[in-house]
């Protein structure tokens, strides 16, 4: 059995393929439950989130074909669509892997705080799920562990770097000053908070805040002196707007161009920013085409955010130190669940041993044996026979030259002796 990854990322697919094999939260579950119901797959796990898709697994087989199999035939793709842009990690490598994106080391914003989120929350939906198993569940709270402390040993998060400040860091480059501006954010989840966050610290003049659930925008619109607004209205409001931000996880867009055409109308052409980081893209990509809209996608931001991933390098290399370190240590422990199993087995063996030795024993001492006479017979019987198969073995590695086996021996006995004493029969004879 393995541990194996599957998937995609902003580093090795485009959004438009990114967001053909996402998973909303709304069929997660399912997909999980349709995951194990592939025979080689005895646990899984789902990280999706705007940046990545991937498919964590213990596998019976060495295959990664089964993955790949279900991931196409789930999202309803034909394999060579994807193949292209798909990695596969197994074993140590996958460990590391996965401890490398949680500490935000392989995000589109070096060292982003939200992935952390977004792993905790996949690993409690699978767990809640029954998806995962002893190897994961061990896997997915080492990594979290680990996870914290990086953001505790190194200054990995120390600035404010994101998406979500890339997005303003953005907006501020073509404004210069936000005080004047008014914000329509569409969306209330994590992303759309932070975003809130910053516009507000950077003196935002107002904002509107746009959601499936008017009660979850009215709580985030609160907080920001803003006011709330359900997802139909957007078309009334959206003149208004000079910076539009949208992190949905919508299937579909929740923005048309011809909404955006009569806002623009409105607005007599004046500008907008349109910032989309949602994966589907929230906002139809033919928005790109109107003049007056400045339309980014989160791919868009990587350019934006690279001046701030420079302060984060050194914080990245200690990072890595501590993950690989940290990496050795699951291995080590996956390594022992086979020394458990040969070690469970040897004390079953011993105890057979032992029992059939004692009620022999016993059975002396209900004949009327001298108990003396039997308490010799049990502690040489026993001892003769726990002994028999090692000395057995080392006798004949002994006549074959098995030198190793002998040092392993000597090892694994704590014989007193530093270096065992090594005779084997050669073709010459006795040497």
């Amino acid at each position: 059995m393995s541990i194996t990854i599957l998937g995609l990322n902003h580093k090795t697919a485009p959004i438009a393929i990114r967001e053909r094999v996402a998973f909303g939260a709304d069929i997660i579950v399912g997909a999980l439950r349709n995951l194990l119901q592939q025979s080689a797959i005895t646990e899984g796990l789902i990280l999706s989130t705007c940046n990545r898709t991937e498919i964590y697994s213990v596998l019976d087989t060495d295959s990664k074909t089964p993955l790949t199999y279900w991931l196409t035939q789930f999202h309803g793709l034909a394999q060579e669509q994807l193949t292209p842009y798909l990695y596969t990690y197994s074993g140590r490598d996958a460990v590391e892997h996965l401890l490398t994106v949680a500490c935000g080391l392989d995000s589109m914003v070096l060292g982003e705080p939200q992935i952390l989120g977004q792993v905790k929350q996949a690993f409690h939906v699978a767990h809640k799920s029954q998806a995962t198993g002893k190897l994961l569940s061990r896997l997915f709270q080492h990594c979290l562990k680990v996870a914290k402390q990086v953001r505790t040993d190194t200054a990995i998060g120390n600035s404010p770097v994101s998406v979500a400040f890339a997005a303003i860091d953005l907006a501020r480059q073509i404004f210069s000053s936000l005080s004047q501006q008014t914000a329509l954010l569409i969306g209330a989840g994590e992303t759309i908070e932070l975003v809130a966050r910053y516009l507000k610290q950077h003196n935002i003049n107002r904002i509107i805040v746009a959601n499936r659930t008017v009660e979850r925008a009215h709580i985030l619109a609160n907080q920001m002196d803003g006011f709330a607004i359900a997802l139909p209205e957007i078309a009334t409001h959206l003149a208004e707007a000079d910076i539009i931000i949208s992190s949905t996880a919508s299937p579909l867009p929740v923005l048309g161009k011809g909404t955006v055409e009569r806002a623009l109308k409105k607005r007599k052409h004046r500008p907008m920013l349109m910032l989309d980081l949602a994966v589907p893209r929230d906002i139809e990509p033919e928005v790109v085409n109107l003049s007056d809209v400045y339309l980014y996608t989160v791919d868009d931001l990587q350019e934006v955010v690279a001046e701030n991933q420079r302060s984060r390098q050194e914080a990245a290399h200690q990072a890595q130190e501590i993950i690989e370190f940290h990496t050795d240590e699951f291995m080590g422990w996956l390594r022992s669940l086979g020394a458990v199993t040969l070690i469970q087995k040897y004390r079953h063996q011993a105890e057979a041993i032992r029992d059939t030795v004692l009620d022999r024993a016993k059975h002396s001492l209900n004949q009327g044996r001298d108990p003396e006479e039997v308490l010799h017979y049990l502690a040489y019987t026993l001892t003769n026979k726990l002994l028999h198969h090692p000395s057995a073995k080392m006798r004949r590695a002994g006549i074959e030259g098995q030198q190793e086996l002998l040092i392993a021996a000597n090892e694994l006995l704590q014989i007193n002796s530093t270096e065992p004493s090594i005779t084997y029969k050669s073709n010459n004879g006795p040497t």
